[in-house]
């Protein structure tokens, strides 16, 4: 089979890598139709974070079940399925409490298991990772796009939205207009935020975040951003989306929260290493931070239903298309902000 392979900063490759296969009764191997390029990956594809080389990429799978081991129950030969960006059991401690990414049995969409930017991947424990979409919608390309999201940035966002506390009648603040940011409107307006501001860099980013149910939207940087999202927010919002993971957005988040209030965070730490995090802000403010990588299969179910439902739509943030042999073309218009996010249809070329 043919997968995208990491062979060091900004040299991402098509290449023949052998096709994974059933190792053991809880896998499943599924045709890969849909998956995507992720704002995290560039952290490597840009040489800020380090990578093996010869390594697949890629974590949003979406595609046809071709095979099961024998104790794989929840899905069949046939079925349209979708997966988080981590493999989880179902089962286990943290799995049962809704915490999936810190599954015991965990893994990755890397290695021997395909990547999932090629044409398949293996799925290990499949009854707790793959998540069925019904055969009515099985077919429906404009609901696979709407569903594609659920594998990473709608989750990701949402647990941004959650773990900032956002709930009816909320005001707050999303640091980020990337897919991930963007996906943090979505989540807000859907949990019933009546004031939300967007803050980013990209005026045509903004006017997505608008569409999904900003109020307000601050296009600036540093101090400026910081000043206009306290000032919309009456001198700053109890809950503050922070979906970008650089120093600089972690702590324009701390600055910008109303004291006593929560700091949601989700993007992908970078920088706060040598940058520092806004400790005292924290103290000094009684901010709460909560968040971290988001566990999106515990939120799939019902976020499934809402797009089944046609009550939330994230497939606009798939700006642009390509089949596999178009990855690292896609790669390239993600750095150059000239995409939000790629959608990769393996067996279309």
């Amino acid at each position: 089979m043919r997968a995208a392979i990491y062979h060091g900063p900004e040299d991402i490759r098509i290449e023949d890598v052998p096709r994974p296969e059933i190792e053991s009764p809880t896998d499943a191997i599924v045709r890969v139709t849909h998956t995507a390029i992720c704002g995290s990956d560039l952290w490597f594809y840009r040489g800020d974070s380090d990578r093996d080389t010869g390594s697949a990429v890629g974590h949003e799978p979406m595609g046809i079940v071709e095979s099961v081991g024998d104790d794989v129950r929840s899905v069949a030969p046939g079925d349209r399925v979708f997966a988080p960006f981590k493999m989880s059991c179902g089962f286990c401690e943290f799995c049962r409490k809704g915490l999936h990414t810190s599954c015991v049995n965990g893994d990755s969409w890397g290695g021997d298991n395909g990547g999932a930017q090629g044409e398949y991947v293996r799925a290990r424990h499949a009854d707790g990772t793959l998540v069925r979409i019904p055969d009515r919608h099985a077919d429906d390309e404009d609901t696979l796009r709407a569903v594609l999201p659920l594998t990473d940035v709608m989750g990701t966002g949402h647990h941004a939205a959650v773990s900032a506390g956002v709930g009816p009648g909320s005001s707050c603040v999303v640091v980020g207009d990337g897919a991930v940011g963007l996906c943090g409107v979505l989540a807000a307006r859907r949990l019933g935020a009546e004031r939300i501001v967007a803050v980013g860099h990209h005026r045509d980013r903004l006017d997505l975040a608008a569409e999904f149910g900003a109020t307000d939207t601050v296009c600036a940087r540093g101090e400026t951003a910081i000043e206009r999202a306290r000032e919309l927010t009456d001198g700053g919002p109890n809950h503050v989306l922070e979906c970008v993971g650089a120093a600089s957005a972690m702590n324009a988040a701390i600055e910008i929260c109303r004291d006593g209030g929560t700091v949601g965070y989700v993007g992908v730490p970078h920088g706060v290493e040598r940058e520092g995090l806004d400790v005292f802000g924290l103290f000094g403010g009684n901010v709460a931070l909560r968040g971290g990588i988001a566990p999106v299969r515990a939120y799939a179910d019902e976020l499934l239903a809402d797009v089944l439902g046609g009550t939330l739509d994230p497939s606009p943030v798939l700006t642009d298309t390509v089949g596999l042999g178009g990855v690292p073309e896609g790669y390239r218009a993600m750095s150059d902000r000239e995409a939000i996010k790629v959608l990769v249809t393996p067996h279309d070329g």
